[in-house]
């Protein structure tokens, strides 16, 4: 009973520990199973966009090395977001060449969130002696707004934002993306992008064909390459990329979801010996509480009967013992009889099975009919308790339960019902409020075009407004220089006719008369004054005196009209003329000692050459006039145009010497020697060399020079592009590195900028080129010049890749 007992207690703990198992290696392999049907989905998706796709072992290794330098900036630095070539997509693949084109060399950059994280990496990558990077910090670069209008341009077909045809995630990168797409459209040929670049509603756009020709509002113009081809891969190259990573880890996890999932063997077994284990429990059980129970008390009561009987006979049990002892030795002595008569009788069969004698026989087939009879026993027992398993489970209320679970069901119905029919009300509501969230998304769209409008129109305004406020700057000093000038006037007129009353000139007046001059002793007329001349002179201050003047006017109706006309120079020349005239009559009249009589004769004629004289004077007078005015406004529009070029030169010198020069610390100036008329005089030019002092142009050396000239040509190329350049043995004077960034500006400026013919000897420089033109001696009689032409485009280039590799990690 006690070995019972402790079978059943040690059976539940096992039968416990056992569930508990199972549970959990069953949950994690239902886990594992619907894992490996999701990953088997995934891979199928993989495999099939993979396809034929082999990514380069190298673009790939180096990839990862730029995708290792982005991680750990995101360790070190909280405000890195990442690269944009990884955190944009084109939608489609038709985009790649456009995209790729717009972007240049912002599609490798790295952005930021502030300036001062851009820096920490620009001086991490210093300390580690890394790779050049290009960062553009958020809160540093001018982004434009997105212009909604251009959205929905109707004139030309298949025109859409570029800002559209991208993808970027995460949202908090968007100035960094219309930053780099400013606002160009793409179109599907080259044709279509030049219409609505320069053709479409009287304005200007950046435009770019599919094919990568870009067509920019200011007018450059470059085409697409083999090499933009080539840059536009990386798109799908960084797809391949994501994709076989992708790969990889969903077939490590695939590995170990299928190991999981073949511990469902495990789970059988576990599973049959639980239901093993839960038998022998509910038959053990039953065993120690059934007849134990019910037999324990009769089973005393005998025992105590047993036990009294037993006492009675114990004389008569000692007695039979004796009796059976005596009993027991004859039949021991017969049995000896027996056994010897029956060796002697199964000799010989006892020799053919191999046994000693037939006893031995007869214990071993003795033992074997034990055994099944156990056996049948066993059989016999577990038939009654599968019967009474039987015979219970048909005693149970089977149709009450059943009665319960189809009222279960109903309410579940009903709850159904109830709950579909709220889900219908509820999503009436979402329908509403999603008209009325488009509703309020279009007229957002309204509002953001007429917004666009606004700021255009507001945008032409203060253009109006600055360039009026200028006018009226320059309207202002003229005023100002007219009025010294009136002043000037006044204060002449004021000593010729104080010089007339001195000298007692008779002038003829319109108005006023000679005593309203006034005159140091003189006097003035004052109504109900009773001051003194001399007082009243002396109180009146110069405007005063001007302001009595000017009420004078004097009769110049006797004045010939040639005379009326003068004015400025042409009025001193005639007054020196008057008082040489002057002079010379005054000393002919001291000569003359008697008068003449052929006098009057001479006057006619005199008179009558001096008219002529006045009239070729008149129109001499008016041809100077009208020619001073040519004069004065071919001046102007000299200046003008001067000042344009040269203001836009001055402003451009310094951002390409920088970018020549490959360093922030380079300057570059010009300054005119005369200001007033620049063109008249030279043009000061000055270089601040990368970590050097100020020092005049000839104490530079012959690199430093060569640069400088470089800046200032570039420089003015800018101002009026021409259509290429031809440059000749421009390297001579520079060294390997000073080479190797001009060879960088140039290449990086053919891009987007003009179209470059470069005359060298030095491999440094022309190791950038596309394509090679040599010029060599054939070999014979006579000298005879031979061409021979290559396209590097078609062979790999370290140095190319070298030069994007290290280009200039400028702080944006």
């Amino acid at each position: 009973m006690e070995k019972l007992t402790e079978f059943v207690t040690t059976s539940e703990e096992s039968l416990k520990s056992l569930r508990k198992q199972e549970s959990e290696l069953c949950e994690a392999v239902m886990k594992a199973k619907k894992r490996v049907n999701e990953i088997n989905i995934e891979l199928e998706g993989i495999v099939e966009n993979l396809g034929d796709a082999k990514v380069d072992k190298h673009e790939d290794s180096r990839r990862r090395k730029k995708g290792e330098i982005v991680d750990h900036f995101k360790k070190l630095f909280p405000g890195v977001y990442g690269r944009m070539l990884d955190m944009c997509q084109p939608i489609h693949k038709r985009f790649n060449i456009a995209i790729t084109k717009v972007l240049g060399k912002n599609m490798e950059a790295i952005v930021v969130d502030t300036e001062k994280t851009g820096r920490a990496c620009i001086q991490y990558l210093k300390e580690q002696m890394l790779e050049a990077e290009t960062f553009l910090p958020l809160d540093y670069i001018d982004a434009k707004p997105l212009k909604e209008r251009l959205r929905n341009m109707n004139e030309q077909r298949n025109v859409k934002l570029l800002y559209d045809v991208l993808q970027y995630d995460p949202p908090a990168i968007k100035r960094a993306v219309l930053y780099a797409t400013n606002n160009a459209l793409v179109c599907d040929t080259a044709e279509d992008a030049n219409k609505v670049a320069y053709e479409l509603d009287g304005k200007r756009y950046d435009a770019v064909a599919l094919d990568g020709t870009y067509y920019q509002k200011n007018g450059f113009i470059s085409g697409g390459s083999t090499d933009l081809e080539k840059r536009a891969r990386r798109w799908d190259d960084k797809m391949m990329h994501n994709l076989k990573m992708k790969k990889e880890k969903l077939t490590e996890e695939l590995r170990e979801n299928m190991k999981t999932t073949r511990k469902e063997s495990e789970l059988n077994t576990l599973q049959s010996q639980i239901k093993g284990l839960e038998s022998r429990l509910k038959y053990s059980t039953s065993d120690k509480d059934g007849p134990v129970q019910r037999n324990v008390h009769s089973l005393d009561t005998e025992i105590k009967q047993l036990e009294e009987k037993l006492k009675e006979f114990d004389p008569v049990m000692k007695e039979l013992k004796g009796k059976i002892n005596e009993r027991a030795k004859k039949i021991n002595i017969i049995k000896e009889r027996m056994n010897t008569f029956e060796d002697e009788v199964f000799a010989d069969f006892c020799v053919q099975i191999g046994v000693e004698n037939i006893r031995q026989y007869e214990e071993k087939e003795l033992q074997a009919q034990q055994e099944r009879a156990k056996k049948r026993l066993e059989f016999e027992n577990q038939r009654n308790k599968l019967a009474n398993q039987l015979e219970f489970e048909e005693f149970k209320n089977t149709e009450g339960e059943v009665h319960k679970w189809e009222k279960e069901v109903d309410n579940d119905k009903e709850e159904y019902e109830k709950s579909k029919t709220a889900e219908e009300n509820q999503r009436k509501l979402i329908e509403e409020e999603m008209a009325k969230t488009e509703d309020l998304k279009n007229l957002k769209i309204a509002q953001k075009m007429d917004m666009g409008k606004v700021e255009e129109s507001m945008n032409e305004t203060k253009k109006k407004l600055t360039s009026v406020q200028k006018e009226i700057a320059v309207v202002q000093k003229q005023v100002n220089v007219y009025e010294v000038k009136v002043e000037q006037k006044r204060s002449d007129r004021h000593g010729i006719l104080k010089t007339c009353k001195m000298d007692d000139v008779t002038l003829p007046f319109v108005n006023g008369n000679m005593d309203d001059i006034d005159q140091e002793g003189g006097s003035f007329q004052l109504d109900g004054d009773s001051e003194t001349p001399t007082e009243q002179s002396s109180s009146l201050s110069s405007r005063q005196i001007y302001d009595r003047e000017a009420q004078i006017q004097i009769d110049f109706g006797s004045l010939p009209d040639r005379m009326r006309d003068l004015d400025g120079d042409d009025v001193k020349i005639e007054v020196e003329r008057m008082k040489k005239e002057i002079s010379d009559m005054q000393v002919h009249l001291h000569r003359v000692q008697a008068p003449n009589m052929r006098a009057v004769e001479r006057l006619d004629g005199v008179q009558n050459r001096f008219h002529e004289t006045n009239e070729e004077f008149e129109n001499a007078r008016k041809r100077a006039k009208k020619a001073k005015m040519a004069f004065e406004k071919i001046k102007k529009d000299r200046n003008d145009r001067f000042m344009n070029c040269f203001e836009h030169v001055s402003t451009r010198i310094d951002d390409i010497y920088k970018a020549l020069a490959k360093n922030q610390s380079a300057q570059a100036f010009l300054g005119p020697e005369n200001p007033e008329e620049p063109y008249l005089d030279g043009i000061n030019y000055n270089c601040v060399a990368p970590g050097k002092r100020f020092q005049p142009m000839s104490n530079l050396s012959g690199g430093e020079k060569t640069v400088a000239a470089l800046a200032l040509l570039f420089a003015i190329h800018s101002f009026q592009p021409a259509p290429f350049f031809v440059l000749d043995e421009i390297d001579a004077a520079l060294d390997n590195t000073n080479i190797g960034k001009v060879a960088s500006f140039i290449r990086e400026q053919t891009e987007t900028q003009f179209q470059c013919i470069v005359i060298s000897l030095k491999e440094e420089f022309y190791g950038h080129a596309d394509a090679l033109v040599g010029i060599c001696p054939d070999p014979g009689d006579c000298t005879i010049s031979r061409v021979i032409t290559i396209d590097l485009t078609e062979y790999p280039d370290p140095m190319l890749q070298a030069r994007r590799e290290d280009e200039p990690h400028v702080v944006r």
